[in-house]
């Protein structure tokens, strides 16, 4: 992720998810936790690019702002707000992050939206093909592999992060099983729609992978495309 584009000097604006369902994790470690791990190579890739660096933070509304700046100093202060940090609301509004970046940001920037996308496509679709008009965007899309797949284990309570509503499901029940599965694969299949129709890259990280691997693929391919 060293060098992640041709220019220099440039404004990297990190915009990460801090919503209830980041809290989840069911391998190594919560989505929360690889957010904060990716934001600060990020962070820290950007300065090394002598590029000023923004943190935005956001659920249902701005939790925390940090305005972007060169230097290490404001690196490691970015990434101590970011460790410290906990947030006021669990609901997730990408469209209104989205737009508060299209008012912060005056100059072409590149944006990095980290989080797990799953609120509704269309909800945002219109915001995100506008920031990417006017700045680069990336998406940093984090999973975990019991969103889209639950195996038999028998009765089990779920727990929706944002509004907190609490059922028990029979993970027995393989029409439950299915129709779960179905429900992930067709928000994946409308995110690829609107990231795909609005020309947005995306990176696909697992909490249960090594995300450098992934990272670095991106921005391999992403400095081929550049070139030419």
């Amino acid at each position: 992720v060293k060098r992640y584009v041709e220019e220099r000097e440039l404004t990297v604006m990190l915009v990460v998810d801090a919503s209830g369902s980041e809290n989840f994790g069911s391998v190594k470690k919560f989505k929360r936790e690889l957010a904060a791990e990716i934001t600060a190579i990020l962070s820290f890739a950007a300065t090394t690019n002598n590029d000023k660096v923004g943190l935005l933070i956001f659920t249902e509304q701005i939790e925390l702002f940090i305005p972007p700046r060169k230097g290490r100093r404001h690196v490691l202060r970015l990434i101590r707000e970011l460790l410290a940090f906990e947030p006021k609301s669990r609901g997730t509004d990408i469209r209104m992050a989205l737009d508060k970046v299209n008012q912060i940001l005056k100059r072409r920037s590149i944006v990095f939206l980290i989080s797990d996308l799953m609120a509704n496509p269309e909800s945002y679709r219109k915001a995100l093909h506008v920031t990417n008009k006017r700045h680069d965007v990336i998406a940093v899309d984090l999973h975990d592999p019991l969103e889209t797949n639950i195996e038999n284990v028998g009765l089990l309570t779920l727990e929706d992060p944002e509004s907190g509503e609490i059922i028990w499901v029979d993970t027995g029940d393989r029409t439950w099983r299915n129709a779960y599965q179905e429900r992930s694969q067709l928000l994946e299949v409308e995110n690829g729609r609107i990231f795909q129709g609005g020309g947005v890259d995306r990176i696909h990280i697992g909490t249960d992978e090594d995300y450098t691997a992934p990272l670095t693929t991106f921005f391999q391919e992403r400095a081929k495309r550049i070139k030419h």
